[in-house]
């Protein structure tokens, strides 16, 4: 385990990168306001799965390929890009479906499955974690390895928190559009257009951007 007083550093810098709204966070919001709250909520639980999965990939020195390698950031960054612009297209599809109010009915496990694809599928997040994460490993503490899965923990949970503080609001957002078929239909939209660009944005991403 890192020092109390290494986690409480990185702690402190991965709040300031989660709190600010970004990609995820807009991903969130976009999943809420076309599929509701309880399959948002589920969407965040897989997209820190599939953040740690990126932890552990670095923990393993996985993470150096994704960050050295041109072709390997590429397959990854498309794969990503490709599936939010796929889930965006799929929202836009959709739009007009009607909703039954009462319990939401979307199923939590794709949901679960679309946030953890998404999520392990970021090479940015990947890269980030392979240049940040050895920076708090003590050398005279327990191995590096497990230092950064240690540290990964703390920033999952931070941003379990943030994260489904975003989707709780955006879902309820939703809820109280059900009663105009038309207002839902036109968020309906707007969230599948704000993945398409999350996509598009992340298949122009650049290791050194």
């Amino acid at each position: 385990m890192p020092s109390l007083d290494a986690i409480a550093r990185f702690a402190v810098l991965a709040l300031a990168l989660i709190v600010v709204p970004g990609p995820s966070v807009m991903f969130v919001i976009a999943r809420a306001v076309t599929v509701g709250r309880r399959a948002a909520l589920a969407t965040v639980a897989g997209n820190a799965a599939g953040v740690y999965a990126q932890v552990v990939l670095v923990a393993l020195g996985l993470g150096a390929l994704v960050e050295r390698s041109i072709a390997v950031f590429t397959v990854v960054k498309l794969a990503g890009a490709g599936y939010l612009v796929w889930l965006g297209v799929q929202a836009i599809r959709h739009r007009r479906d009607p909703i039954t109010p009462g319990p939401e009915r979307a199923a939590p496990r794709p949901a679960w499955r679309d946030g953890f694809v998404v999520g392990i599928a970021n090479p940015k997040a990947i890269v980030f974690f392979a240049a940040i994460l050895p920076q708090f490993v003590e050398r005279d503490g327990a191995p590096a390895g497990a230092q950064m899965l240690a540290l990964g923990v703390v920033f999952v949970a931070i941003a379990l928190v943030s994260d489904s503080v975003w989707a709780v609001a955006a879902g309820s957002a939703r809820s109280w559009l059900l009663g105009s078929g038309r207002g839902l239909e036109r968020v309906r939209l707007a969230g599948g257009t704000v993945m398409i660009g999350l996509g598009l944005r992340l298949a122009l991403t650049r290791r050194s951007d």
